[in-house]
């Protein structure tokens, strides 16, 4: 007798007005994985849940590798299903991503910006971004690096050309990256804010703490785990970085896998941006995220 097929059992039971629970269906049809498009809050964006970031020690890490190599290495994670694709304007790799990612139809990955915040003219700044980028659009614009507890205030002509730019479908969504809890601290209840990005491991390693120095403040984890938990109550997606604590854990597979377990587990966070220089280190953060979801 042959084998029936999924699709005869359903048929044939549905026929005979059997409930098929999910409980019935094999594991395979509810496993998460670090390719699931997932939403980040309501901001309107789906990316998935591991992204390709560029910015290890400001990109320099990422630069030397040179244009083709960095190229090779943005294909490996596209081909192995990466499609979340993060830099800034900071950092040495933005005009080195928009050449990467040319072979590609646009609407098959999310890139994520983070613009400085200065004295520049944000019209000017976002249209030389875009330039750079190759691109007519970004899925996600932060207000990069803010770190005082006037923030919200002191950036609000950003906040309005950010602005400017989403009503000409130039930005889909919007937000800011955040380091210390002074700044951290605003977060929550910010209605302009639509993706937060927060720094996140299991042991405090270069996160959030009183000053926006990149110090160790693992008294601190659990506030900012309240703060992801509440700003995803308020419909906001959240993207968290240092899952490799800023390099602290560079030579520690298990402290890699630890903090992804946190993330995903523990913080509940939407996705994760982790910086890579080689197929192993892609290879390793879509094992470990995979079984951060099992």
């Amino acid at each position: 007798m042959s084998p029936v097929t999924r699709r005869e059992f359903l048929k044939t039971t549905l026929a005979a007005g059997t409930i098929v629970t999910a409980a019935a269906l094999p594991l395979e049809a509810e496993r998460r994985t670090a390719f699931d498009k997932v939403a980040l809050g309501n901001s309107g964006v789906r990316a998935t849940r591991l992204a390709f970031g560029t910015g290890t020690n400001n990109g320099y890490i990422q630069a030397a590798l040179g244009q083709k190599e960095f190229s090779r290495l943005i294909a490996y994670a596209y081909d192995r299903g990466i499609r979340f694709f993060e830099t800034a304007e900071a950092y040495m790799t933005p005009a080195m991503l928009g050449e990467a990612l040319k072979p590609y139809p646009r609407e098959s990955y999310v890139l994520m910006n983070k613009v400085t915040t200065d004295d520049g003219n944000p019209h000017q700044r976002f249209d030389s971004l875009l330039r750079t980028s190759q691109t007519e659009y970004f899925d996600i614009m932060l207000l990069h690096w803010q770190h005082s507890a006037d923030w919200v205030e002191t950036t609000k002509r950003w906040q309005e050309g950010v602005d400017a730019f989403q009503s000409q479908k130039k930005i889909v969504a919007r937000g800011a990256s955040v380091h210390g809890l002074p700044a951290l601290r605003q977060v929550p209840g910010d209605t302009w804010l639509q993706i937060a990005m927060i720094r996140m491991n299991h042991k405090g390693t270069r996160m959030d703490g009183p000053t926006f120095m990149d110090s160790d403040n693992p008294a601190n984890r659990d506030e900012v785990v309240a703060h992801v938990h509440q700003v995803k109550k308020e419909g906001m997606g959240v993207v968290s970085m240092k899952l490799v604590g800023g390099g602290d854990f560079e030579n520690s597979h298990s402290d890699r896998a630890a903090a992804m377990r946190f993330a995903f587990q523990t913080a509940h966070v939407d996705a994760v941006t982790v910086g890579f220089k080689n197929t192993q280190e892609i290879d390793e953060a879509i094992s470990n995220l995979n079984l951060a979801l099992a």
